[in-house]
């Protein structure tokens, strides 16, 4: 595709910076091991010479033999000969040469090194001038040598590397095509594929495990959704059905006001139950899209639960039941949404409650042991009642979840109702619980409230 071209190649990438630190490394390499062979040869030099002029000045001074210029010339050719590379050059006061011994095998090209010092010649006091040179001809040969070697050194070096290194990138990146290819064949008809992380390196484990884990996540969100579609068709079904079936009653025959009225009553409850249901839904997706609450002080949240309390009391007297608060804590909530978290739970006890029994709910206060006045406070509702069994505890909360399969009282209760705690739990950034044993049930939520403390009696 033409915007992929923008898009960078992570093998050619990794190919071109290996070719590059290879090519640099070599090279780098390879100018260290010219400049210590260079500097090597050139203290070699300088040593040479050294020597050679304390040997040419002890020479001269011990020549005491010597009485002439044929005697001088002949005990330096002998002290000269075998060291082609040296040449001396003796000059008087005067700048005459006395003595001259050039290279054999003149010629060389090579820039000389040159050395001048002092010294006296035998049976004479008085100091001439003595110039000592080295011929670099061969060093400097073997140099031009050695920067060709190195260089050609370097570059088959950086291409033989690059090569390998193609190879081996290739090679090190394969366990990723395996994953494209894995991934590939992903789908929602199969959400129980996983990718597979046999023979795959260590590096690549963890995100394979983290993929596997969101995978897993995907299909429980899925299933959930063909569930809540399920459950959302049922229970828009059974209203739709009735409503279409008064209707169609109602219109086979003429009927009289008070039949109508009748009729339109009963219809106007199903549309109530509907509306409802549409409501919470909509709630449930908005605290979905991550609409948070909005905080406000509150004095008392034993005031907000008496409040209510006296919504619920008719409901309450059909039941046979009573309700009590427990203790009291001051609060930072959305005092709308923990209304309506009470309400719900307040009526789920009510539903489940055993006749004539007392209903909790308990308000208390967990402090942090780390920040003064910080914590979290816990809203319990609290039943006497038939125990919920274990298996069910954990789905109280999910959508359209009861506990019986026949679906007790569905005509007021469409299983949204713990749902949204738990929702409005969320958006307070707490969580909810449930408990349920020896005929008691405890179901609440907790919210962590930074600014929580405990009421003063």
């Amino acid at each position: 595709m033409p915007w992929q071209s923008d898009v960078p190649h992570l093998g050619r990438r990794l190919s071109r910076w290996l070719a590059l630190q290879t090519m640099l490394g070599l090279g780098l390499v390879c100018v260290a091991v010219y400049v210590v062979i260079a500097l090597a040869l050139a203290l070699r030099q300088q040593e040479v010479l050294d020597h050679k002029q304390q040997a040419v000045q002890h020479l001269l001074a011990e020549g005491r033999a010597v009485h002439g210029a044929p005697e001088l010339a002949h005990m330096l050719d002998d002290f000269l000969t075998g060291h082609d590379e040296l040449s001396l050059r003796i000059l008087d006061a005067q700048g005459s040469p006395v003595y001259e011994h050039p290279r054999h095998g003149a010629g060389g090209d090579g820039r000389p090194l040159h050395r001048r010092f002092a010294v006296r010649l035998p049976g004479s006091g008085q100091p001439v001038q003595a110039d000592l040179q080295l011929d670099r001809s061969d060093d400097d040969a073997l140099l031009r040598h050695l920067a060709w070697t190195l260089g050609l050194a370097a570059v088959i070096g950086t291409l033989l590397v690059s090569l390998a290194g193609i190879w081996l990138v290739h090679r090190g990146l394969a366990p990723l095509h395996s994953l494209v290819e894995q991934t590939r064949r992903l789908s929602a008809q199969d959400l129980q594929r996983r990718l597979d992380d046999s023979g795959q390196p260590q590096e690549l484990r963890p995100l394979i495990a983290q993929f596997n884990a969101l995978l897993e996540r995907l299909s429980v969100a899925y299933r959930q959704m063909e569930a809540f579609n399920t459950d959302v068709a049922h229970e828009l079904n059974t209203p739709l059905t009735t409503l279409i079936s008064s209707c169609e009653l109602a219109l086979r025959k003429p009927r009289g006001e008070a039949e109508l009225r009748e009729v339109l009553s009963s219809n106007l409850e199903d549309l109530q139950r509907m509306a409802g249901i549409v409501g919470d839904m909509l709630f449930l997706s908005q605290a979905d899209r991550g609409q948070g609450a909005r905080l406000s002080a509150v004095a008392s949240l034993a005031a907000l639960a008496h409040e209510v309390i006296e919504f619920h009391e008719a409901a309450l007297q059909e039941a046979g039941v009573q309700v009590i608060v427990r203790g009291d804590v001051p609060a930072q909530v959305d005092a709308r949404l923990l209304r309506r978290a009470l309400s719900n739970l307040l009526g789920n006890a009510t539903r489940y409650a055993a006749p004539g029994s007392t209903i909790a709910v308990q308000i208390s206060h967990h402090p942090c042991a780390r920040h003064e006045g910080a914590g979290d406070v816990e809203l319990a509702v609290i039943n006497q009642g038939p125990p919920i069994p274990a298996e069910h505890l954990p789905r109280l909360f999910d959508r359209f979840y009861r506990g019986d399969a026949a679906r007790s009282q569905a005509d007021r209760n469409h299983g949204l109702g713990l749902a949204i705690v738990a929702a409005i739990a969320r958006l307070h950034g707490g969580r909810t619980f449930a408990e349920s044993a020896g005929g008691r049930t405890r179901i609440g939520l907790l919210l962590p409230l930074p600014g929580a403390i405990p009421a003063t009696s």
